[in-house]
């Protein structure tokens, strides 16, 4: 089967990536009976591309999948937010700074950033399924490491380790979602994971508070340890493999670890006839996410997503000792107060999925472009990046208007309602990411075009997305108590809504120019191919 036709039935080949990520090593007889009988002339058209779908999977089996994804990811931001309420008691117990807490957290967020380079890369190689499995058997373990520890050297070792594994997830999930949805469909499905990305954040202050001051703060980690082992026994039942370097569209038979309980049990193969040959493993290399900041067009929108997840870590990190500081709320009625922001956040990911989708359908009409909802559309001929890029511009005034009006809310000590207000109006049009992986309204969009630039590497090109915005929040939430303390909270938000405006001439010019930048790269690659 010639390398062409393999594309078009899904399977990728070592020449159709423009990063030599992971060369497919599947073959498929049935594939190559197709194959045959086009070249022997048995179709009315001996250069038209088999009717082969983008994606093998059913709708109710995408949304099961986008489900078991959703669930995944749910566990990087809960993770991090149930933890805040309890600082203060187990600072108490290991006899220890908040300072020194503090630096838990910072270290949390470091890993946070490094890590989902490395599963990203594994990803394209192995599948994603035997690294989601072991990116939760390590949670498992560090979450009743955990329960069981009495020192702080423990306790800020293993919530590195406990972030190792769960901030992969979020990578992953992209990867996941790009192997299933063709372009056309593929911002509801991650609108549809990011509702539950998204419920963390609210969720997670709330119990953490409750098991903190009824049954004490070790209750926290014993809770992650049971629900995550809960979701790695799911996973390892019925998660099945969508990497297409390995099952192409899903219409190849996966083996060993990629292959899912469900389907051992009842001896079932979707294609009797497939081989599946395993790509041979390389040490997973974080360059290679790097790499992708080189793009032009990539590297603006990496950028422009940093800023927006900067904003969105100073708002939630700065949120509990404020509300503390100006109202003198308690632990238990803080986590209450980050509802606002997990409802906010919950209904606009996926309202914003469908926006994003009804923007691809209207750009391709604007330009007659039919949309192939078989076998998905080739990029390479549509402005992905103005049919993403369409709405964004909403999303980030009316989000930077309202942080200027919480910053100077608090600042002037308002009534409690009014700083709420804008924070539920900030989350509804940006905060959609979370402290691992939500997404706003803003960066949804962003890391949806992410997965639509790199095609070929999903899950590498969402590792890159972390390890860039999570740099820059760090050095945003380093800052932050320093600048409260030398210009005011008001005077603070006001510079961050400035660097989010600022990006607005960034988004500009990729959505003016990214398409034309992409048709130069992909003349200058065959004409280098050629060479050859």
């Amino acid at each position: 089967m010639d390398a062409d036709t393999k594309i078009q039935l899904g399977l990728r080949t070592s020449d159709s990536r423009e990063e030599d990520i992971a060369p497919s090593n599947v073959f498929n007889e049935v594939l190559d009976q197709v194959a045959a009988s086009l070249e022997n002339g048995k179709t009315t058209n001996n250069n038209a591309a088999p009717d082969i779908p983008y994606s093998a999977f059913s709708t109710s089996e995408k949304r099961a999948i986008v489900f078991l994804v959703a669930l995944a990811g749910f566990f990087s931001p809960f993770s991090a937010f149930i933890y805040f309420p309890a600082l203060q008691d187990i600072a108490n117990d290991l006899y220890v700074s908040l300072e020194l807490m503090n630096l838990t957290v910072t270290l949390y967020l470091v890993v946070q950033g490094i890590v989902p380079s490395l599963f990203g890369d594994m990803a394209e190689t192995l599948g994603r399924r035997p690294v989601y499995l072991l990116a939760f058997l390590i949670y498992v373990l560090a979450s009743v490491g955990l329960a069981l520890q009495d020192s702080y050297p423990a306790l800020i070792i293993l919530r590195m380790v406990q972030s190792a594994g769960s901030s992969g997830t979020i990578a992953l999930a992209y990867g996941v979602i790009g192997d299933i949805a063709a372009p056309y469909e593929r911002a509801g499905y991650v609108g549809a994971a990011h509702v539950g990305f998204n419920s963390a954040p609210s969720l997670g202050p709330v119990l953490g508070g409750v098991l903190a001051d009824k049954l004490g703060w070790k209750w926290i980690f014993r809770f992650l340890a049971i629900l995550s082992g809960v979701c790695l026994t799911i996973m390892f039942i019925s998660f099945p493999e969508t990497a297409r370097t390995l099952v192409g569209n899903g219409s190849v038979a996966a083996t060993g670890i990629n292959r899912t309980l469900i389907s051992l049990l009842r001896n079932r193969r979707m294609d009797d006839e497939s081989v599946l040959i395993q790509p041979k493993f390389r040490f997973p290399n974080p360059i290679r996410s790097l790499r992708l900041v080189f793009h032009k067009a990539t590297s603006l929108v990496l950028f422009s997503n940093a800023i927006f997840y900067m904003k969105y870590s100073c708002v939630q990190a700065s949120l509990s000792p404020l509300l503390i500081e100006v109202y003198g709320l308690n632990e238990l009625q803080v986590g209450l107060a980050y509802l606002a922001f997990g409802i906010a956040c919950a209904a606009a990911s996926y309202a914003v999925g469908k926006i994003t989708d009804r923007d691809y359908q209207k750009t391709a009409s604007s330009l007659d472009f039919t949309i192939d909802k078989v076998k998905g559309d080739d990029l390479a001929k549509f402005p992905i990046e103005k049919a993403r890029l369409r709405s964004i511009w909403y999303y980030i005034v009316i989000s930077s208007a309202s942080t200027l009006g919480y910053g100077w809310t608090l600042e002037a000590k308002t009534p409690l309602a009014v700083p709420l207000v804008f924070q539920f109006l900030i989350d509804s049009f940006e905060l959609q990411l979370s402290s691992t992986g939500l997404t706003s309204e803003s960066m949804q969009v962003c890391n949806t075009l992410i997965v639509d630039l790199h095609p070929d590497a999903p899950a590498t090109a969402s590792a890159s997305v972390s390890i860039i915005r999570c740099s820059v929040a760090a050095i945003g939430v380093s800052v932050l108590q320093i600048l409260f303390d030398n210009i005011g909270i008001g005077w603070t938000f006001t510079i961050i809504a400035a660097l989010c405006f600022s990006t607005i001439p960034g988004l500009l010019i990729v959505r003016q120019r990214g398409w034309d930048w992409r048709k130069n790269k992909a003349a200058q690659a065959t004409e280098l191919k050629e060479k050859k």
